[in-house]
This record gives structure tokens, C-alpha cells and sequence, in this order.
């Protein structure tokens, strides 16, 4: 069954001093980093589509966009969703949000593109 909109997952995260931007180095405050939170939002967009992909095939990232709104603390909970919202032929744009406790920490776009994975792997060597 191909990828075709709606398709969603959620990724959560328990933030540790491991997801900081004190940790990751874009910052001086321990607190979730940006970064982190595009991690989160490629991982719940994998995981919304993966079993849908042809055998053979993956995605790769070609876009995100997203604001950061909100800070989260060490120890805070973190819940990342991403819902696709639009196919291209290859081309998968998601919608994506983290919200925490307190409510939305992020939002934005990110952009996949369906790939096979062994002809992409082939671009990579001489």
C-alpha cells in the first residue's frame, strides 16, 4: 500500500542533559535543542510511512521548517507528531508539532522524498 495522506506516528522524548543545546553545542542554556526537535520530527515522519514504502525503499530528508516557541527543561516530556499532509509522486511533506505539558513547543514542515535505496546508495561511491 503506498503512502498517501493522513498517515501519522508520534515519537516521544524524555528530555535528558544528553538532548540539550548546552549538550549539542547551539547554546548555552540546558534546555531541549532545537536540533533535538528536528531529530524527533524526521523520526515520527520515518515511522508514519515506512511500512507503506514499496520493499527496497526509504525516504530522505530534503526539507524542514520549523519554528521553535517554547523552551523544555531536563526532565521534561516531549511528544513529536508528524502527519502527511501531501503526496507529490516521491515527494512526502508532513506537517510536524511537539507540544510538552505546558503545550506547543514546535511546529513546522518537513519535506521526504522516496527513495530505493540501493540506487541512492550507489550515488555515494566513486
Amino acid at each position: 500500500m503506498p503512502a498517501r495522506p493522513g498517515l501519522n506516528a508520534t515519537v516521544e522524548l524524555d528530555v535528558t542533559d544528553a538532548d540539550t543545546a548546552l549538550a549539542m553545542r547551539t547554546g548555552v542554556v540546558p534546555v531541549i535543542a532545537t536540533p533535538r526537535i528536528v531529530a524527533l520530527f524526521e523520526e515520527a515522519a520515518v515511522l508514519a510511512v515506512h511500512e507503506h514504502l514499496d520493499e527496497g525503499c526509504s525516504t530522505v530528508g530534503v526539507s524542514v521548517q520549523m519554528e521553535h516557541v517554547a523552551p523544555v527543561a531536563v526532565g521534561g516530556h516531549v511528544t513529536t507528531e508528524a502527519l502527511l499532509d501531501k503526496v507529490e509522486g516521491r515527494r512526502l511533506s508532513f506537517r510536524v508539532s511537539a507540544r510538552d505539558d505546558r503545550g506547543l513547543v514546535a511546529a513546522g514542515r518537513v519535506v521526504r522524498v522516496v527513495v530505493d535505496v540501493e540506487a541512492f546508495l550507489d550515488k555515494t561511491r566513486s
